[in-house]
């Protein structure tokens, strides 16, 4: 059944039917080369990031080789004891449709953490307000009801947003799943703020898909979905807090490997001891157990090779698309197959997204030559965090003010290079990456 299912997912467009993608695929990435040929640049992937902060294909490239080499090693060293596991179950050898269910019996093996242990300490009303505490304290920020504002659905809720005692814009909070709803979760915006005409404050929605329980009931989070609402109201304090003119450069309207820096650094402060302290039982009102808050952290490396093998792999899949000339002659499956040889992909481990069903590629073109950007971001995010550690507080003062000043609020007004380097100190580092997935600087 396990295979049945992983075969069905993995080969989505890819069936020779009426839905295969591979001709749209081959013919988009042909036009996309077209166009930066047609501007002067000899890719895709260089007209793409020529204003990013990675500025070129090979610092890309650069990057998400020096996370690869050390994920695939874990990866491998993982394979041969979920090998183990699953030759107590019979004489078979371990598949890709295989990995995540021994991966899970592994993770109880080496950790001993069952998530649904930590959920009584995530009902959703106490994560809104460790988020909204989290925001108070960085940045001297108030939230207060407006019952008075009609929502756009009765499950909405909305917010005053109010810096130094002034408003500064309107949160909209959608946070259960719904019929009408398409999946997953988002920051956007029914308007930007700028002062180009007066000042014009913003009105900023984040969207979950959290399971809405049955009247009377608190609605538990998993740790994955208690994440998620942090790294979501990250992007939305990223539009917040945005005080720029012109709205063309507000609040996320920066480059794709900056975007995500707001958003994902925000989740560190999640398992901060002072907002872990405000996360207690939903029933008994105590904190979370030491015992338990050792177990999880220790966790949260679990499976951290798998997931960069097959984020990484996606990654450089993108980038070999999109570093081809316009007479390349672009076919899917060999340059999907030749990609993967060339890196050493393990056999037990599948893309991400594989060409044919890589939404963030080819239903648009924001992330295309620009995948890498979530790891760029995370290198950002784990060696931004760093400057809260290297000051001893997790709110330390002067360093939430330089946050504040040259990531929250400037939106596209400077070089995003140098704004993270007013902010941190210094150009990042991938240590902190490195660090925060369990693997060393050596191996990389």
């Amino acid at each position: 059944m396990r295979e049945k299912v992983w075969r069905a997912f993995v080969s989505r467009g890819h069936n020779g039917n009426a839905n295969d993608n591979r001709a749209v695929v081959a013919e988009i990435v042909k036009l996309r080369a077209e166009l930066a040929g047609l501007l002067g640049y000899p890719s895709y992937a260089d007209y793409k990031l020529a204003d990013s902060m990675a500025r070129t294909p090979a610092a890309a490239q650069e990057l998400l080789e020096a996370v690869w080499r050390p994920g695939r090693q874990r990866a491998l060293d993982d394979a041969k004891a979920l090998q183990e596991l699953a030759a107590k179950d019979g004489d078979f050898m371990l598949e890709a449709w295989d990995w995540r269910y021994y991966a899970e019996e592994l993770r109880l093996a080496r950790y001993d953490f069952d998530e649904n242990q930590i959920k009584p300490y995530l009902e959703l009303e106490r994560v809104i307000e460790a988020a909204f505490y989290t925001a108070t304290r960085l940045f001297g920020l108030s939230f207060v009801p407006r019952d008075d504002i009609a929502p756009y659905h009765p499950d909405v809720r909305v917010w005053e947003v109010q810096r130094e005692g002034k408003a500064i814009g309107i949160f909209y909070g959608d946070f259960f799943a719904r019929a009408s709803k398409r999946s997953g979760a988002w920051m956007t915006s029914f308007r930007e703020q700028s002062k180009l005409d007066g000042t014009v404050l913003p009105l900023v929605v984040n969207t979950c898909n959290y399971i809405k329980p049955p009247e009377g009931q608190p609605a538990l989070l998993s740790l994955d979905e208690a994440r998620t609402l942090f790294h979501e109201f990250g992007h939305g304090l990223h539009g917040l807090l945005s005080n720029v003119t012109f709205p063309r450069i507000s609040g996320t309207n920066v480059v794709r490997d900056f975007v995500e820096l707001p958003s994902q650094l925000y989740e560190h402060w999640l398992e901060t001891a002072p907002v872990l302290a405000r996360l207690v039982h939903v029933e008994t009102g105590e904190p979370i157990p030491e015992a338990l808050l050792a177990k999880l952290k220790a966790a949260r490396k679990a499976n951290t090779g798998f997931e960069t093998v097959e984020f990484v792999s996606s990654a450089l899949l993108d980038m070999a698309y999109h570093s081809a000339g316009p007479d390349a002659g672009i076919e899917v499956d060999p340059l999907e197959a030749a990609t993967l040889d060339r890196i050493g992909m393990p056999r037990e481990i599948a893309l991400r997204h594989a060409s044919t069903h890589f939404l963030h590629l080819f239903t648009g073109d924001g992330y295309a030559a620009g995948y890498y950007s979530y790891l760029w971001s995370e290198v950002l995010d784990a060696d931004g965090f760093g400057a809260f550690e290297d000051a001893g507080d997790p709110f330390d003062p002067a360093t939430a003010e330089r946050l504040y000043t040259y990531v929250y609020s400037g939106g596209g007004s400077r070089d995003f290079g140098e704004a993270y380097r007013l902010f941190r100190g210094r150009d990042p580092q991938i240590d902190g990456l490195l660090a925060k997935r369990g693997f060393t600087a050596s191996a990389a």
